[in-house]
């Protein structure tokens, strides 16, 4: 995927906020600090598109960035980081469902998770949740260049038997060393080719 623009639009925590366009849009969730802008920053190449952070949970609103003019990413906040004031832990189901829920021009979600450790009940709630309202999504575990080769494939294992999904429908990725870029490329393209199809 040939990525000529990327640029950030807006933050918004309710539908007023959100892009007027009629682009597809691609959501990313995942728990706090599991490495979602470092994925999304190498699915676009660039560095500093999303902020990282050391600091889990400091993103709290949905960020919309424009890739190539013809479609959006969002990054929803980070979720089960429990040191963020409760309050903003509140506020997360009802910013995020609502998004999630009644946005026509929502293609897909990449969840995000850890490839070193099981999902968390968090993560299974969230795919479950998922999976009932009909949203296409595809399960992702990142930090992979930290887990060696030849324990890979238990690690996929486990997380499919919480999640309940084959194995196979489990993309393997690094921000590090680009594995599974193209691979989740592959995944997203056809989404917004078939919203696009349709317009």
């Amino acid at each position: 995927m040939t990525i000529r623009s990327a640029v950030f639009v807006t933050s918004a925590v309710a539908p007023h906020g959100y892009p007027r366009e009629e682009l597809p849009e691609v959501a990313f969730a995942g728990r706090s600090n599991v490495g979602k802008s470092s994925l999304i920053n190498a699915m676009v190449g660039r560095k500093k598109l999303v902020r990282t952070s050391a600091t889990p949970g400091r993103t709290q609103t949905l960020n919309f960035f424009r890739i190539n003019d013809a479609f959006f990413f969002v990054d929803l906040p980070g979720y089960g980081y429990a040191k963020v004031p409760q309050k903003v832990r509140e506020q997360w189901g009802p910013m995020v469902e609502q998004y999630l829920a009644a946005r026509p021009q929502l293609v897909g979600l990449i969840q995000i998770m850890d490839l070193r450790h099981p999902p968390t009940p968090d993560d299974v709630q969230l795919w479950n949740w998922l999976q009932r309202a009909g949203i296409r999504t595809a399960p992702v575990l990142t930090k992979a260049d930290k887990v060696p080769r030849g324990r890979r494939q238990a690690h996929v294992q486990a997380a499919a038997r919480l999640l309940g999904v084959d194995p196979t429908a489990i993309l393997v990725f690094s921000a590090v060393t680009r594995e599974g870029v193209e691979a989740l490329w592959r995944t997203i393209l056809p989404w917004i080719s078939m919203r696009l199809s349709q317009q």
